[in-house]
């Protein structure tokens, strides 16, 4: 896969902003059964997944994105950001 993503897929010494958001009652319900359905360890992660597409778009099939998913859950879990040339050294091996 030569593809350049859209958007890149490791924090590079970037501080990210928290926000507060207010849902009615019955969206974010619906918002919690979707992320549990899809996937998502969260509803947060859902509503982030859902501005990257449409922010920039997706050309990720399913299959694609849980791989994706996955890849950030253990990257988060250990720590292991570094620059994209980092990661697709990792990934040739």
């Amino acid at each position: 896969m030569t593809e350049t993503l859209k958007y890149p897929l490791v924090s590079i010494g970037t501080m990210n902003t928290q926000i507060n958001l207010r849902l009615p009652e019955k969206m974010l319900v619906s918002a919690k059964k979707h992320a549990n359905k899809h996937g998502f360890g969260t509803v947060q992660e859902f509503i982030k997944e859902t501005l990257r597409e449409k922010l920039f778009g997706s050309d990720l099939t399913q299959e694609e994105f849980k791989l994706v998913q996955k890849l950030l859950k253990i990257s988060d879990e250990k720590n292991l950001y570094g620059t994209e040339e980092d990661l697709k050294k990792a990934l040739r091996r």
